[in-house]
């Protein structure tokens, strides 16, 4: 069978059997942060073996991305060197969630492996936990494996556990006998030998440990099965190695075309065979190139910190393993459409992200072979060194400074060091490596974020239902508390996920305001983060979001969606997020592109999202909680960051964006107001960074940066005519000192008018170019004053008050004229559906008002603006009017503005009983 023959066959079995077959997560975990890496299938269901989450099916299949190359899975030493290690490999699982328990986990296995497979049974070895008499009997009376082949083991071997405290259980796992005759023995089982190898592991997750360490029944039991992909491609194919199967060969076949050099799968340690490093090379290039397409595929990119490094020093190990094969030039990324090619099929990301993949990768390797060559000869001669002074290591000063200066992680160097059979002092690197990072942290060049996240580990609460999509306060009970965040058995609270920081506001409980500093969640149970509270499980609280700071973050949110599909259609598809930030006053999106934007490409992208913004594009409604293959079809992008379940949010404006997001978003386009971008830089190989602001915060922006313009012009004109009057002064000064002849006096004194009329109109012509500068900057000005005032109606509307079910909008807004003004109230009463509004601005100290009744109001009510607007502006010593649905008026009075906003209420409820 082919390997793809085989994830196949094991997905058909379990999809036959009742099993939902499920996508793999993406390989960089970003909704864990206590993961580098996805590193085993259960990854993506650890909330629901904490109790925190759920799912619409109960049992699941599907071959899950892994990469393990840290903590106690680091077998990155091993990787090339032996049949099955590997950095990328693919786990095979299946999983039960309270459903079917250890006789279905193991006869299925049972059955896969020998009937379906063919597997030779005499050949099968199975082992269990020690305790677990119940998994014993399973295999010794349901199946036909020889009893002698069952074995018992302690916790080392057979004990699953996520970490310290949680679920755990039992564990049987399924060896293969690969000895030339079938000759294996129980000693040889579990005993690091390669001829017996683990292919199967089979959890079973029925307890919880907690801080003591005793164990407690689960409630429900659940299993949790991995199996490994190259292995048991292996044992099909009848192949000794992992990398002589047809997962491994295709990119080995294609090293060996760049390259040159045969690959004959030499595994012996002879030493001095020249064939057996070639080969190692080949296996150590074509394991690490998977790791670096598929964690850049999913959104990790190189750098010098956390899981970036992880694969800045996985790419470097292949650089260095290239030199072995006569590889100067960059040539790792030509290893990428192998892999699209033959991998795709079941992980289409690689396929649409591939160009990013490759200029990622060549990109880093481009940066370290200009420095490897260095280094190089710098070891060299520490291998001299140490060689003419019978010294059996190198020095952890050494080691930093291969490090610091040219780039070799330590693992490099000590790879190197162990094949002129040296040590590392690694004692002293580690020391060195503290003390540079302490610097670094004093200059300020870390940031570390020092807050107190929030964690339900210990809370035994129901989940939290959340109403924020449609509300900004409710009533609610609380249900627990931890770590100073009350939770609350509902909330409006957005708790901060996918870039979207967390909401503010108050919860109210006896008169008593209690201010919510941050919203966090974990799975399914919301936090509201809080100062101090003596509030107690099923005390009642009203629970109510800062409105004002909401709307701002959704402008942003919603920006952020118009931002990323701008990139798109400008720069190209290559363009995907690589992080994101959604606060009230700004918006930052991280992106994948190479080189650094244009002026020009900036102006694009700005005037293309302010375009969607003016077409006030509606948001699609209904696209909540979707199942995710609908959502799929629609054509939605995927944010990174974002956790996407069977059941999904999606939000589309138009035939522009649409995106798979859980976050709070506008109605429509229209209110953003403005989109400016403020800032453009780089933050990584390959990743650059926007910052930009939208509604008010644009327009303050904008307004700054007017003001700045217009310090920087005065200055400038300052300058310019001290100069020509300088240069004028200094050139009657000279014809003064020179006593020439007359005619020539007259001359002299013809050329420095010249020069000053030349200066005039040099002047003129740039007074010109700042005048032309500073009208468009007063139009984009107004363009955008107007834009974000427009957007804040919808804030205005949000906090409006109730007469009769009748909206009414009472507020100063900042107009620069009464046109402007004019329009808001057009965009105020279009808004608003059925109410009043009453709008108010000083211009020139006075004030300015405009009322707008919306249409049924008018008709049935027989409420006018004129009337409204009438009484308002008696109060403030001046008068005005105009038509029913709209009026306009002034007043001299601006001290008896708030009162007279005030009384708008009374004036309309008394027309309204008239």
């Amino acid at each position: 069978m082919t390997s793809s023959e085989i994830r196949n066959s094991f997905l058909k079995f379990f999809e036959e059997r009742g099993h939902t077959i499920i996508s793999s997560s993406p390989v960089v975990p970003y909704d864990d942060p206590t993961l580098l890496f996805a590193n085993a299938g259960m990854n993506q269901f650890k909330d629901v073996f904490l109790g925190t989450g759920k799912r619409s099916y109960t049992r699941a299949a599907d071959t899950q991305k892994c990469i393990r190359v840290s903590g106690k899975h680091n077998d990155l030493e091993e990787v090339g060197r032996d049949t099955y290690h590997h950095t990328f490999f693919e786990m095979l699982g299946n999983w039960s969630f309270g459903d079917y328990y250890k006789k279905e986990a193991i006869t299925w296995a049972w059955e896969l492996l020998t009937k379906v497979w063919g597997l030779p049974k005499n050949r099968l070895w199975a082992t269990v936990y020690k305790d677990d008499q119940d998994a014993e009997q399973i295999w010794r009376t349901l199946t036909d494996i020889d009893p002698s082949h069952v074995l018992r083991f302690g916790e080392k071997d057979n004990f699953w556990e996520m970490g310290e405290t949680g679920p755990c259980g039992p564990c049987s796992e399924i060896h293969i006998d690969r000895t030339p005759n079938g000759t294996a023995t129980a000693s040889m089982v579990n005993a690091g030998i390669a001829d017996v190898m683990e292919i199967w592991n089979l959890v079973f997750i029925q307890y919880n440990r907690d801080e003591t360490g005793t164990l407690t029944p689960l409630p429900s039991k659940h299993v949790d099965t991995g199996m490994g992909f190259e292995r048991i491609c292996a044992v099909m194919q009848n192949k000794n190695s992992n990398y002589d199967t047809d997962v491994f060969l295709p990119i080995i076949k294609n090293i060996s075309e760049i390259t040159r050099q045969p690959y004959n799968g030499s595994l012996q340690s002879t030493i001095g065979n020249r064939q057996l490093e070639i080969d190692t090379s080949m296996r150590v290039i074509s394991d690490h190139v998977r790791t670096l397409t598929f964690a850049i595929g999913d959104g990790a990119l190189p750098s010098n910190e956390g899981r970036g490094y992880v694969l800045r020093r996985i790419l470097r190990r292949a650089a260095r393993f290239g030199r072995n094969l006569g590889m100067h030039e960059p040539f790792i990324y030509q290893l990428v459409p192998t892999l699209v090619e033959t991998m795709s099929y079941i992980f289409p990301e690689i396929k649409s992200n591939q160009e990013h993949i490759q200029k990622v990768i060549k990109g880093e390797e481009e940066s370290f072979n200009a420095t490897l060559d260095n280094g190089l000869k710098i070891f060299e001669e520490l291998i001299k060194n140490a060689e003419t002074q019978s010294s059996k290591r190198i020095s952890g000063e050494d080691a930093f400074k291969l490090y610091d200066t040219f780039g070799f992680p330590l693992d490099l160097t000590e790879l190197m060091a162990s094949e002129h059979g040296l040590k590392v002092d690694v004692e002293t690197f580690n020391t060195l490596m503290k003390e540079q990072k302490e610097r670094s942290r004093i200059s300020g060049k870390d940031a570390i974020y020092n807050g107190l996240k929030f964690s339900a580990a210990s809370l035994k609460a129901a989940e939290t239902e959340f109403l924020g999509y449609f509300a900004y306060e409710t009533d609610a009970t609380v249900i627990g508390s931890v770590d100073n965040y009350v939770v609350l058995d509902k909330t409006p609270f957005y708790a901060e996920s996918g870039g979207q920081i967390g909401d503010q506001g108050l919860l109210i409980a006896n008169d008593a305001e209690i201010v919510v500093q941050d919203t966090q969640k974990d799975g399914t149970i919301f936090g509201h983060k809080i100062e101090f509270s003596s509030l107690k499980n099923g005390q009642q609280v009203k629970a109510q979001v800062n409105i004002q700071r909401r709307l701002s973050i959704m402008r942003n949110h919603s920006a952020t969606h118009l931002l990323h599909n701008a990139l798109r259609r400008i720069l190209g598809t290559h363009v995907h997020q690589a992080g994101s930030l959604v606060a009230p006053d700004y918006l930052r999106f991280d992106f994948a592109h190479f080189a650094k934007l244009s002026e020009q490409e900036l102006a694009d992208i700005e005037a293309l999202v302010n375009e969607m913004i003016k077409e006030n594009i509606p948001r699609t409604p209904g696209l909540n909680n979707i199942p995710f293959d609908v959502a799929k079809n629609l054509g939605a992008l995927m944010f990174f960051g974002d956790k996407y379940g069977d059941f999904v949010n999606v939000i589309q404006f138009g035939d522009f964006s649409t995106e798979f997001c859980g976050g709070t978003h506008v109605n429509n386009t229209g209110e953003i107001g403005y989109f400016k971008i403020v800032e453009e830089s780089s933050i990584a190989s390959g990743v650059r960074r926007i910052v930009a602001v939208t509604g008010s915060y644009a327009l303050n922006y904008l307004n700054e940066e007017r003001q700045e313009f217009l310090k920087g012009l005065d200055f400038a004109t300052t300058q310019f005519e001290e100069i020509v009057t300088l240069q004028f002064k200094q050139q009657l000064e000279k014809l003064r000192e020179f006593k020439p002849a007359p005619s020539h006096a007259s001359s002299e004194l013809a050329i420095c008018f010249a020069q000053l009329e030349e200066h005039k109109s040099k002047k003129k012509e740039i007074d010109s170019r700042i005048n032309e500068r500073k009208k468009a900057l007063e139009k984009d000005l107004a363009k955008s004053r107007l834009q974000s005032l427009s957007g804040s109606m919808d804030e205005l509307i949000a906090s409006a008050i109730s007469i009769e079910n009748i909206k009414l909008v009472a507020a100063k807004v900042s107009a620069a004229s009464t046109d402007e003004l004019k329009n808001l109230g057009d965009t105020l009463r279009s808004k608003l559906g059925s109410g009043v509004g009453l709008l108010a601005s000083i211009m020139e100290d006075k004030v300015q008002l405009v009322c707008v009744v919306t249409d049924d109001l008018v008709a049935a009510k027989k409420i006018e603006a004129g009337k409204v607007i009438g009484a308002i502006a008696q109060l403030l010593g001046g008068g005005g009017g105009g038509r029913p649905h709209m009026a306009t008026a002034g007043g001299k009075d601006i001290s008896k503005l708030d009162e007279a906003l005030t009384q708008t209420k009374s004036v309309v409820e008394s027309l309204l009983r008239k």
